[in-house]
């Protein structure tokens, strides 16, 4: 499907550079295997609005990462 999210094309830009170096120590923002391993508690700290640290993401980049999800996490 076209339309499909997937991660190369559509999540994985959503990550700056300063956001992947920020959760190094955790997990790596920009593979896929960890992302769509805490794709959940992601989900969940940016619908709090404590992820990224410095502000949180406007309401349509949220909604395409929990689209990403609901569409199983594609590559």
């Amino acid at each position: 499907m076209e339309d499909a999210v997937s991660f190369a094309r559509n999540i994985q830009p959503l990550f700056r550079v300063k956001d992947i170096n920020a959760m190094k120590g955790r997990f790596d923002l920009s593979k896929f295997d960890d992302v769509v391993t805490h794709a959940d508690s992601i989900l969940l700290r940016l619908k709090a609005g404590d992820m990224p640290c410095d502000g949180r993401w406007p309401a349509e980049q949220v909604s395409l990462f929990e689209k990403w999800i609901e569409e199983g996490k594609n590559p």
